[in-house]
């Protein structure tokens, strides 16, 4: 079956079931051997994932994406900083790479620099707050400011302190310049994007941190002394521990969005914990995690924003064997290992992520969970387990073409 029939037969499927996604993916691009965006559009959707965070505005991925209903975050470097802070470039910068795209492609959001605070660069952190400003005003002054917030991505290191989590705490050298930041996103109704990766803790710690409670597998997890709340994976914490330090800076409700987490499936010698197997245990306990819709211990109805780092294993990247290993595929299009979220037949790495079952009946099976109004996800379907055990049919399209659906006692049917 052609992935378009497949992807438009799935809107209907997660309409039917009510599924709200909030998975995200890190599409970065330093590489030289990485397919031509278009071929990237079905890969995106074949991981369930609705927003996709890009490092540049490049035209040629913002033009593939139209029309896709997939949301954009897109990038402004830290080379671009000084250059931004000037209203006109900023300007010029928003019509050239916002703008045009809009509103075709879903562009809704704006990161200016990336952990800028935590490179110890004045240079670079006296121009972050002049250039977030610049690069909103343009948006106002386009009428643009409504559908498109700017904010900047911050690596976990601007906290002082992050155990327990109701602890958390900003860096004291970084509170006058972060206070000014918040206040800025307060106002204009932006989000708070943090990078946090387990696997560094892991890997400076291997003797003292638990494999399991990084990789979100059953372990006896923690419980915070001042709340009581308990912690059964490590990024949770991380993000409560924002929170936190959040509130303790007056600011309780400022939205926190994870713009990158991941896990690498190789890594050199001193990289303990780069492996496949760990890679697809974080990576695919995190997406089943997220499928659940439910919040972090200390949040426990906020949404879940989290982009996993990356789309691509990409080859130039620079420092170690780890960098260049982050992707959920290779460049050729194929899984860089199974997720355990795809087709059952799916089962080893190197494989089509939708290959249709070899069987004498025509269907494609994506069966739901039994009894109890559970779910379980299969691909990047949620469904809702068979309650009533009647049978419904949905027929897609006309003529040979045709496709349908069935509801029935054994879970939902995709009749090709």
């Amino acid at each position: 079956m052609e992935f378009t029939r497949f992807f438009n037969c799935v809107s209907v499927i997660l309409s039917i079931s009510g599924m709200v996604n909030s998975l995200g993916i890190n599409y970065g691009q330093i590489a030289d051997n990485l397919p031509p965006p278009e071929k990237v559009v079905p890969l995106v959707k074949s991981i369930g994932a609705t927003r996709v965070k890009l490092y540049d505005a490049d035209p040629r991925v913002l033009s593939s994406f139209a029309n896709t209903g997939v949301e954009f975050i897109i990038g402004l470097g830290n080379g671009d900083l000084a250059n931004m802070r000037d209203p006109n470039n900023a300007l010029e910068w928003v019509k050239e790479n916002v703008q045009s795209h809009l509103p075709d492609t879903k562009i809704t959001c704006i990161f200016v620099g990336n952990e800028v605070l935590t490179f110890n660069d004045t240079s670079l952190s006296g121009n972050l707050l002049p250039a977030m400003q610049s690069v909103h005003t343009a948006l106002v002054n386009l009428g643009l400011d409504k559908q498109v917030t700017v904010t900047t991505a911050h690596s976990l290191a601007i906290l002082q302190t992050s155990y327990p989590p109701s602890a958390g705490a900003f860096r004291e050298d970084l509170v006058d310049i972060l206070s000014q930041t918040l206040s800025f996103h307060q106002k204009t109704g932006s989000p708070f994007l943090i990078n946090a990766y387990p696997f560094f803790a892991y890997k400076e710690n291997p003797k003292q941190v638990s494999l399991d409670y990084v990789l979100f597998q059953p372990n006896q997890g923690i419980i915070d002394p001042a709340t009581n709340l308990r912690y059964d994976n490590m990024l949770y914490s991380q993000i409560d521990a924002v929170y936190s330090a959040l509130a303790s800076s007056g600011y309780k409700k400022l939205p926190v969005h994870i713009s990158e987490t991941g896990w690498p499936s190789k890594g050199d010698e001193d990289e303990a914990g780069a492996t496949l197997d760990n890679a697809k245990k974080y990576n695919g306990n995190l997406i089943k995690l997220m499928s659940e819709n439910t919040g972090t211990p200390m949040r426990p109805d906020s949404d879940l924003n989290i982009y996993v780092f990356a789309l691509f294993n990409e080859n130039m990247k620079p420092g170690p064997t780890s960098e260049r290993n982050y992707g959920l595929f290779q460049p050729d299009g194929t899984p860089a290992y199974a997720l355990g979220i795809t087709n059952s037949n799916d089962s080893t790495a190197g494989g089509s992520i939708f290959s249709p079952t070899s069987s004498a009946t025509g269907y494609l099976s994506i069966s739901s969970a039994t009894g109890r109004g559970r779910y379980q996800i299969v691909g990047n379907i949620k469904l809702r387990g068979g309650e009533s055990g009647g049978i419904s049919t949905w027929l897609l399209g006309k003529g040979p073409g045709m496709l349908g659906l069935e509801l029935g006692r054994e879970g939902l049917l995709l009749l090709v």
